[in-house]
């Protein structure tokens, strides 16, 4: 049959594939249980497989590359554009099928099993640091209609709440409302350890080379290090350091016609849990330059004279997403007259 190319359609428990041969011509439709799609695939000789990018994606993707098979993930978006017809499963596997294989196409990266377990670390401690935010706030909101007002700040609420449900003391409060208050507190306590343990896992984690290198860079921690490091891995996905900054969204959005170009706002594409984090650290690292005379900090108020702090601080997240993608892929550690030239 001569089979190059495959578009498979991942679905949670039945998923659906086309395969083509040199000439896009379909050779074998399929459709394969969760458990079914190893074993298929191990009886086919090496070919191009097409997975749109979505939940387990990268699993498979890394599964299917042992078995001597090149594959390539597409992001959802980009297949639309070539189904043809009704919307079905087995329209989408071709769709797949016929986008992987054209030459300008932009492709998403497979993940490795490392940098999926500290994109889970992060997810969760966000979730958790959320959660945290969310409570105080509710708890906050609560004693406000008791007309106790707390300052703002997760730590003036650990701070007020053991006073708050001191049964000794005499504050208007019910004995009711204070073993809510108690409870509530001893649910905070709880998401403030899971928070620790996760940005103690954070810290470890940022003890890799690549990692102390990335913290070489201004405005770069370990929570930014390690979350840049997972996206970018070593750099060889990327052809330039604009590539990685473009991909995070740090980069005009275009909208260009008749030869004239129109650049709009951010693209605000791809990771926008990094992308939050890199604009926090420039301004950061923006607030401490203020008084500092080196090539960075002039640089920075040549832009924020010219173009106002808020896109001051998006350009420097774009350079720091250049010098991290370059540090990752060329080696070597941060250098101040290099970035700014």
């Amino acid at each position: 049959m001569n089979i190059t190319t495959v578009g498979l359609d991942l679905a949670k428990n039945v998923s659906h594939v086309v395969c083509c041969n040199q000439v896009g011509k379909i050779v074998k439709k399929k459709i394969l249980r969760r458990k079914e799609i190893l074993n298929y695939f191990a009886q086919l000789d090496g070919c191009l497989v097409g997975v749109e990018s979505c939940a387990s994606a990268h699993y498979w993707a890394r599964e299917l590359e042992k078995l001597g098979h090149r594959v390539k993930q597409i992001a959802p978006q980009h297949v639309k554009a070539y189904v043809r017809g009704n919307k079905t499963d087995f329209n989408d596997a071709l769709a797949i099928a016929e986008a992987v294989v054209r030459p300008e196409m932009r492709f998403v990266r497979t993940k490795t099993q490392t940098q999926q377990d500290i994109q889970s670390l992060h997810v969760l401690r966000k979730k958790c640091e959320r959660d945290r935010t969310a409570n105080s706030n509710e708890i906050r909101g609560l004693l406000y209609e008791y007309g106790i007002v707390i300052p703002l700040g997760v730590h003036n609420v650990y701070k007020a709440l053991p006073e708050l449900y001191d049964r000794e003391a005499n504050n208007g409060l019910s004995e009711l409302f204070k073993e809510l208050l108690e409870q509530h507190y001893k649910k905070l306590s709880e998401l403030k350890a899971h928070l620790d343990v996760y940005t103690q896992k954070v810290h470890d984690l940022s003890k890799d080379d690549a990692c102390v290198r990335l913290q070489s860079i201004p405005g770069i921690g370990p929570l930014i290090a390690s979350a840049f490091y997972q996206y970018v891995g070593n750099g060889s996905e990327f052809n330039n350091g604009r590539a990685v900054s473009a991909s995070i969204g740090l980069v005009p959005r275009q909208h260009s016609s008749g030869g004239k170009q129109n650049l709009l706002g951010n693209s605000k594409r791809g990771d926008g849990y990094l992308r939050t984090l890199l604009i926090h650290g420039a301004r950061a690292v923006m607030r401490v330059s203020a008084n500092k005379d080196t090539p960075l900090a002039k640089w920075i108020k040549r832009i924020e004279q010219t173009r106002g702090r808020n896109k001051a601080a998006v350009a420097l997240a774009n350079k720091l997403a250049r010098v991290g993608w370059a540090i990752l892929k060329q080696g070597g550690r941060y250098n101040d007259d290099l970035v700014t030239a």
